[in-house]
């Protein structure tokens, strides 16, 4: 007897749209079925008509906590993304303080527990000081981030001498290596007291395709498996085309790197403050492109919130704004936005949003597709309606989406986490059914999730 039954729905693959029932039994998908088939299931719920999309995994996420709760945290967070339809989230390691020890990470494991509308899992720091690699991959590290540049010295890997090391240093831990690309000579050239024209400099897209092209060559000179942090420039995606087949490389692009141009900073100003900043309109149609051929595998958000007084108030330079925005909440909104512009396809969110994320830092085979053995996490979205996205309804502490305004062609009426409702017609459910995950060769080795 299976727990649940959702009938009449048509699933969203990464490759199609198919009609079909799916059986949930102990959170999990028990099995998929061609409609109408009997079945037998404690509880029916009927989802004719709508698309069912997997719960997506977002691969870039500032949860705040601990340390900078002002902003955000991770009840409110998830609340967030849990309301977008997302249900998975993998937490960047740059809170107060940044989680770059083990002592950090089971501090922060603590802290969630509990309290999560939505999956966990946490990313850690890696400096130029040495730790405990190992003891930071059984705790149950996603990925072990690596900056080239606008961090702290300790975390700086600013020469290709410095990357490789530490490239080599995590080589055997079998955690995904993720890099953020940068050119910190450039940023320290350009550095001053100017404005929106001056941050935009100092952060070019020839810094962004040398911070790409070091990475990847590091990554084949060490045999390293690497994810290539938000890229957005024309020139930074025809490096990564160029050199992708040196050695085992993803890359991610945000929604707002697929929407923003420069000349929105003078419309929404400090809002959208963050790095990288936006490029031309040219730059967004290339990446366009290379979603739709797989040059840039992933979108995610670079969820960053801050408190509306700190983004609002005025800054002697437009560097000192605090970068960053809230994104967990209309990221499925945004791409269902462009797949309605013709942009992607529905598939596509399927495939860039919840498999491909989810194959790539060791969650595969349980997250990130509407497939038997899979959590039964899935959203439910009726194509029949429409939406605008509005700050009114934003769960983040920041209250202010820069997506305010954004229609789409669809309603997101539900999301089920593990096969409970976490989401319906509005609301998040007050229950926090959430879990600390670990990536699958943790778990495999004798551990189990939190």
């Amino acid at each position: 007897m299976h727990d649940l039954l959702l009938t009449g729905g048509r699933i969203v693959t990464s490759e199609a749209i198919r009609e079909a029932d799916i059986a949930i039994a102990d959170g999990r998908i028990a099995s998929l079925h061609a409609p109408g088939l009997a079945v037998e299931a404690r509880r029916r719920i009927d989802v004719s008509g709508r698309l069912l999309f997997p719960g997506l995994v977002d691969a870039h996420v500032h949860l705040r906590e601990p340390g900078l709760t002002h902003k955000e945290d991770f009840e409110t967070g998830t609340r967030a993304a849990a309301a977008g339809g997302v249900t998975t989230l993998l937490v960047m390691p740059t809170d107060d303080p940044w989680t770059d020890t083990p002592e950090h990470l089971k501090a922060k494991i603590a802290l969630a527990q509990g309290r999560i509308h939505a999956d966990l899992a946490f990313q850690v720091v890696v400096g130029r000081e040495d730790t405990d690699l190992h003891v930071l991959r059984d705790l149950g590290a996603v990925s072990f981030e690596v900056f080239t540049a606008d961090v702290p010295e300790r975390y700086r890997h600013d020469s290709i001498a410095a990357l490789a090391t530490a490239l080599r240093r995590l080589r055997d831990t079998g955690v995904r290596i993720a890099v953020s690309p940068g050119e910190q000579s450039i940023l320290e050239a350009t550095a001053g007291n100017g404005g929106i024209a001056e941050f935009l400099a100092s952060r070019p897209p020839l810094g962004e395709a040398m911070g790409i092209a070091r990475a990847i060559l590091a990554a084949s000179d060490t045999g390293t498996a690497i994810h290539i942090r938000q890229i957005n420039s024309a020139l930074g995606v025809e490096t990564l085309r160029r050199l992708k087949s040196l050695a085992d490389v993803s890359a991610e692009t945000t929604p707002q790197n697929l929407l923003f141009t420069t000349p929105d900073y003078s419309r929404l100003g400090n809002i959208i403050k963050a790095s990288p900043p936006f490029r031309a309109a040219g730059d967004v149609a290339v990446l366009g492109e290379a979603l739709r051929d797989g040059t840039v595998d992933i979108v995610a958000t670079d969820h960053a919130p801050h408190a509306p007084d700190e983004k609002a108030k005025a800054y002697g330079r437009f560097s000192d704004v605090p970068g960053g925005m809230a994104g967990v909440q209309t990221l499925l909104p945004v791409m269902l936005h462009l797949a309605a512009k013709g942009v992607i396809g529905l598939t596509d969110i399927a495939r860039l949003c919840a498999l491909n994320p989810a194959v790539r830092f060791g969650l595969g085979g349980r997250k990130g597709a509407i497939a038997a053995g899979h959590d039964a996490d899935i959203v439910v979205v009726n194509p029949a309606g429409s939406t605008v996205i509005a700050n009114e309804g934003q769960h983040s502490k920041s209250q202010v989406t820069p997506f305010a305004g954004l229609s789409f062609p669809y309603v997101i009426e539900a999301s089920f986490l593990r096969g409970e409702t976490v989401y319906q017609a509005g609301t998040v459910v007050a229950e926090r059914r959430g879990q600390v995950l670990r990536p699958a060769a943790v778990v495999e080795s004798g551990d189990s999730d939190g």
